[in-house]
């Protein structure tokens, strides 16, 4: 803040075993014998909304503007201890956070690949065992004293910007990804579960871990061109907040059903995220139901009031901030000016209420008001549980699936990669991240259990490995750099590994990129190498961002390329894996690779997400830029080939109008034919085909029956290769020509994603439904969610396949 598939699940869990006893968590509150034990708030037969509000009742103004904050103060006479509310674990248990403490029988934790990574590999089951790993490790932290169980993760934000120093904690720049990413990750983390005795009531209320989805909203740019996140006013189209930026947000509460929201430190179309009662009261915890607590991003509070200067006194920021919804302020402004703003009627005692009744209720459902931890589910887990063999194993498969392929020269008789060890027996590896640890784990990262660099990965293979750095470090800027000793290791080995990119000195948050270009002198190292390599050249790239390689791209001499994210501990084995074909490759691209030249176009503090022709403005993101790339959205090559074949999908499918909504909708059908659509909707119901009311037409989303209105599509996917891989079936979508063109729709849109494994010679088939409310709906202008009425094309590899939409519609 400010500051394939898996096929080796059922490893044995081994490591971990020796590790040396933890100390046994006191209970937070109501303890056997404690002076609450007699309380409401300590019964647990009683509805855990009606206990948070005894224990706020029982508490004095003093006491609850210290539990306002992270750093919530203990209230010792009624027998319940401080809590630290800030804890991470974006991609395994974190100490960035003060909640989280290694050392001791809790050395480290599982560094799983950087999320960014982890969206590469389009694989849904693999984000929520990941999820599950950390949970567990991080709940046998806080059973040993040395974490919370709020953990402010996952980062759903779009990577709208190549430049974005914090892209690489999002799942990318789609919003389909980023969404399906933010619920299957907070859905692993928090495991909810019903109470022993409780009725069953569709989910569980109960919660392992609280995650918490942030930074609510519009929130991509950390320090660019002398402006900075704490002075930036985001302004966005009403249109590109609902399909684009808040899509995930939704996903997580909706979905997901986070227990957490995080505000921002930007504002958004000129207010503070943080005092903006419309999107936190109004959307996020009504519109969407939020069940949990809104917290701000640290010192967000007092951003606004010092650096934004939204108020004129710090008692007025106390009235914005929690009139608006929020309940937990990272940072002290509350603790510090809450009892002030009270004394001076800008706030009431029930504001205040409200708002700890809504986090005390969250530790409740955690069981922090069930006394002994030992004693509740997942009090067993304890040191055992932490960087366990079955974890480690996870964070390499994970690591492997996150390996992008992105290119593969054909040779004389075959493609170059993977490299054979009996004819690459003597391999050179060089380059700033051959002997990379830390660099591989990126930002938001704890301390790993252990490392593999790419030099003992690919020593695991060769016969002989030969190391020079080329650069002494990612800048690798001056005259001294000793590219002229890996040019001479290149020209005595079969087969050379460069190992290049980015690090945190270079992309992180507060540290947006000026260039797409490798830094410094790496380009030219690399271009060095591969004219003076006897053997094939492969090129590995770690970084969060895209890098401009079009030089490496266009070198024949460089045989391969491969992007690995920032790949976690296990990262040097996994790309090893895939040099040597242990492992096939199967990731694709989550974010559009641009040419260097595409940032002399798009300043990083326009918002704008459609392209705008008329001004040289060229859209963000493939759904809406449609100029030259280095690498599209969606690409990674494989060692094998898959072909697609459709074996089911509708023709036509009629969309049903909700009851009461017959008139309104003939009302918000878009297009030229306004009075006869309206009179052509009244009367008795029939069914029209989609081609007859005009070109033009879509219906409003909250006028139409969306429950269970879906486009089934089945794929047939065939593996023509001589090698097993996985590979992941992309369906994209592209509404009606009227609709992407004035009304302003994507190009085109990822709608749904699964990825298969298939053997050799092998066909599967992939079954999906596609959400038309969600999937083939578009946001007008005006922000509302509409359904175009026509032919709509549905794009899977080398298939089109149209699906036309008609309406219900009375009277004909």
């Amino acid at each position: 803040m400010r500051r394939r598939l898996l096929l080796l699940l059922a490893v044995v869990l081994l490591a971990g075993a020796a590790a040396p006893a933890a100390e046994a968590r006191s209970p937070f509150a109501c303890a056997p014998g404690g002076p609450a034990t007699s309380l409401p708030f300590c019964r647990r037969s009683l509805p855990l909304r009606a206990r948070a509000r005894d224990f706020v009742s029982r508490l004095t103004r003093a006491e609850k503007v210290r539990l306002l904050v992270n750093n919530a103060a203990g209230v010792p006479r009624l027998g319940v201890a401080g809590y630290e509310w800030w804890s991470e674990a974006l991609h395994g248990v974190s100490d960035t956070g003060p909640g989280v403490r290694f050392g001791g029988a809790f050395p480290g934790a599982t560094a799983f690949p950087q999320v960014i990574g982890a969206a590469a590999s389009f694989n849904a089951t693999l984000w929520e065992l990941v999820g599950r790993a950390v949970s567990d490790e991080a709940r046998a932290m806080y059973n040993g004293g040395q974490a919370g169980l709020t953990f402010w993760s996952p980062n759903v934000n779009i990577f709208r910007d190549p430049r974005w120093g914090r892209g690489q904690e999002t799942p990318g720049e789609d919003p389909a990804v980023a969404a399906r990413y933010a619920a299957a990750y907070v859905r692993a983390l928090q495991q909810p579960y019903a109470a022993a005795g409780a009725r069953p009531h569709g989910h569980g209320n109960r919660l392992k871990l609280a995650a918490c989805c942030k930074h609510f909203t519009a929130y991509d740019l950390d320090n660019w061109g002398g402006t900075d996140r704490f002075h930036f006013n985001a302004v966005v189209s009403p249109q590109d907040l609902e399909d684009t930026f808040n899509v995930p947000f939704r996903a997580c509460v909706v979905d997901g059903r986070a227990a957490s929201v995080m505000c921002s430190y930007n504002q958004v179309n000129g207010v503070p995220t943080c005092a903006d009662e419309r999107w936190l009261k109004g959307t996020v915890r009504r519109r969407w139901g939020l069940d949990g607590y809104i917290v701000s991003d640290c010192d967000s509070v007092d951003v606004f009031y010092r650096d934004q200067h939204w108020t004129r006194t710090t008692e007025d920021a106390v009235a914005a901030t929690l009139r608006a919804g929020l309940d937990l302020d990272c940072g002290p402004f509350l603790a510090q000016y809450t009892e002030s703003a009270v004394a001076k009627g800008k706030v009431s005692d029930a504001d205040i209420d409200a708002a700890l009744t809504n986090t005390v209720t969250v530790q409740m459902r955690l069981g922090m008001f069930d006394g002994d931890p030992a004693g509740q589910p997942f009090g067993r887990l304890g040191p055992a549980d932490v960087c366990t063999a079955a974890h480690r194993e996870l964070a390499l498969e994970a690591a492997r699936q996150s390996v992008v392929l992105l290119k593969n020269e054909r040779g004389k008789h075959r493609d170059v990669l993977p490299l054979n060890p009996g004819r690459h027996r003597t391999v050179a590896v060089v380059g700033p991240h051959a002997e990379a640890t830390v660099a591989m784990i990126g930002n938001y990262a704890g301390k790993p259990c252990g490392y593999t660099t790419p030099l003992q990965g690919v020593a695991r293979y060769a016969a002989q490995t030969v190391h020079q750095a080329g650069c002494t470090d990612v800048a690798c800027q001056g005259s001294q750099q000793p590219i002229a000793a890996a040019v001479d290791a290149a020209r005595r080995a079969d087969a050379t590994i460069v190992v290049a990119g980015l690090d945190q000195k270079v992309e992180a948050e507060m540290l947006d990129r000026t260039s797409l270009l490798l830094p410094g002198r790496q380009a030219e190292l690399i271009s060095a190498v591969a004219k003076a390599s006897k053997g094939p050249v492969i090129l590995v790239l770690l970084s969060g961002g895209p890098i401009d390689i079009a030089f490496a791209q266009n070198d024949r001499r460089i045989a391969g390329i491969l992007w690995a994210g920032y790949p976690g501990q296990a990262g040097g084995q996994a790309i090893a894996d895939v040099i040597f074909g242990q492992h096939n490759p199967g990731g694709k691209l989550p974010v559009t690779w641009y040419p260097q030249d595409y940032l002399q176009k798009v300043p990083m503090t326009n918002m704008a997400m459609r392209a705008d022709p008329a001004r040289g403005y060229p859209g963000r993101t493939y759904r809406f830029y449609t100029g030259p790339t280095i690498h599209p959205f969606g690409h990674g090559l494989s060692y094998t080939k898959f072909t697609h074949a459709l074996a089911h999908a509708p023709a036509q499918l009629t969309v049903q109008l909700s009851g009461g909504h017959h008139a309104a909708a003939a009302a918000s059908l878009s297009g030229g034919h306004h009075a006869a659509a309206a009179a052509s909707l009244s009367g008795g119901a029939t069914l029209l085909n989609a081609t007859r009311p005009g070109p033009g037409h879509a219906v409003r989303v909250e006028h139409a029956r969306c429950d269970g209105l879906t486009v089934p599509v089945h794929v047939d996917v065939k593996n023509v290769g001589d090698r097993d891989g996985a590979h992941t079936v992309l369906v994209y979508h592209a509404a009606p020509q009227s609709a992407a063109g004035a009304a302003g729709a994507p190009v085109r849109q990822l709608v749904a994603f699964e990825k298969v494994h298939v053997p050799a010679g092998g066909v599967a088939r992939v079954e999906m439904g596609i959400d038309v409310c969600n999937g083939l709906s578009f946001a007008d202008r005006d922000g509302v969610r509409r359904i175009p009425v026509g032919e709509h094309n549905l794009m899977i590899g080398e298939l089109t396949h149209t699906v036309t939409l008609g309406v219900e519609q009375l009277g004909v």
